[in-house]
């Protein structure tokens, strides 16, 4: 990801992404890159990221109520337990992407956050885990799509038997969960986040 600061009609300087659409400002401002810790949260950020593949994430964004209805709030233990019929009912749903393979992975992803908790004591404890070492990085180089770490993140979420987990779907997690602080530098925002993350308590086993 490349680009430039904006300036907004507020008069903040912001990541060049959101453009002008309100619900992605509002994104970028509040959630983008802020930490969080929360297995449920988490879990969800996952389970989106993998939709969003092949797909903008204002697509993802804007249907992401209805995606919270259809899949219980993204409790894992809850989600665990969908069966044939919550598929089918899924793939029913307008409201949100009706891809088979993605819905039925995030189904067993679920069983697979609870089986990382049970052995990390947290979903939050196994992920926060791969956070990367910060790196300085030149204003003027490009976002990566991918990192080391995301790659170990992917290969290893495979091996445990999760889906739709590339190593881009996992930079992108991380960035969204404030793993990693890629607002450009200048932007409000980064300055933001680096203070949340240098205040953060991470979770551990």
């Amino acid at each position: 990801m490349t680009g430039s600061l904006v300036a907004g009609d507020d008069g903040m300087a912001r990541c060049w992404w959101p453009g002008e659409h309100a619900d992605y400002l509002a994104y970028h401002d509040d959630e983008w890159g802020r930490p969080i810790t929360d297995d449920t949260r988490l879990f969800e950020k996952v389970c989106l990221e993998g939709f969003q593949a092949g797909l903008s994430w204002l697509t993802i964004l804007r249907k992401r109520e209805a995606f919270r209805a259809g899949f219980a709030g993204f409790d894992p233990a809850t989600v665990a337990g969908f069966g044939s019929n919550d598929v089918e009912r899924l793939l029913g749903d307008a409201g949100i992407v009706r891809h088979r393979g993605k819905i039925q992975s995030t189904i067993n992803n679920a069983a697979r956050a609870l089986e990382v908790a049970d052995e990390f004591g947290s979903l939050a404890a196994y992920l926060w885990s791969w956070e990367p070492t910060v790196e300085p990085r030149n204003p003027d180089d490009p976002i990566p799509a991918t990192t080391p770490e995301s790659t170990a993140l992917s290969k290893d979420l495979k091996k445990r038997g999760w889906s739709f987990v590339g190593p881009t779907t996992a930079y992108a997690f991380m960035q969204a969960t404030g793993m990693v602080n890629d607002h450009l530098p200048g932007c409000t925002l980064h300055a933001v986040v680096e203070a949340e993350r240098a205040a953060l308590l991470r979770p551990t086993r």
